[in-house]
């Protein structure tokens, strides 16, 4: 990125930041937001291997962990840009599930994870970076592991590295929708080949 690439993505940071602090994202917790964390949820039931390590890339205050049964996972990290999300989620003390502020194009895992999940994530990362995001997540997924990518509308810019990627299938992908009709996300999950 270029420094005035590098500079957007700062004020981006410092905007989440105030509005995580202001209460701005417990819209998150909505009905409507909630078909759309089922379906990552049943996503990962129906293709991950039992009992899964969860990477989540974009994992705001910790929904999708709360939303999730202790006993489904073996362990949760949760990755997320804004450090007062990861705060707020630190402080849930959600059993086996740690939270850990930093951005998804400098975050180098430590070990494989079963899933990997870009919530809401993939278009925010520059797209110079995206490709190698998308390849250093690859080498930390498991043999069995899945990637299951969240966008909320179209995503343009975001599913071709998912759809056009010789190394991935694709399991499943779908739109959720909404009463409304500008609302609505495309989920997919893949597999290495």
């Amino acid at each position: 990125m270029n420094l005035l690439d590098k500079f957007h993505n700062w004020r981006r940071k410092q905007r989440w930041n105030r509005q995580y602090k202001k209460g701005r994202w417990e819209s998150l917790r909505s009905e409507k937001e909630a078909s759309r964390y089922h379906k990552i949820i049943e996503f990962i039931n129906r293709f991950s291997p039992k009992n899964p390590s969860i990477l989540d890339i974009g994992c705001g205050d910790g929904l999708l962990t709360e939303r999730m049964a202790p006993e489904a996972y073996s362990y949760f990290l949760g990755l997320d840009f804004s450090k007062e999300s990861i705060k707020i989620a630190s402080k849930k003390k959600l059993p086996k599930a740690e939270f850990l502020a930093a951005d998804a194009v400098k975050f180098q895992p430590k070990q494989s994870f079963d899933v990997i999940v870009f919530n809401e994530a993939f278009y925010y990362i520059h797209e110079t970076e995206k490709q190698n995001v998308l390849d250093r997540m690859l080498k930390s997924l498991t043999k069995d592991g899945i990637i299951i990518t969240s966008i909320y509308r179209e995503g343009h810019g975001c599913w071709e590295y998912f759809k056009e990627d010789k190394r991935l299938k694709e399991l499943d992908f779908t739109t959720v929708t909404t009463d409304e009709e500008l609302r609505y996300w495309k989920i997919g999950v893949y597999k290495k080949k």
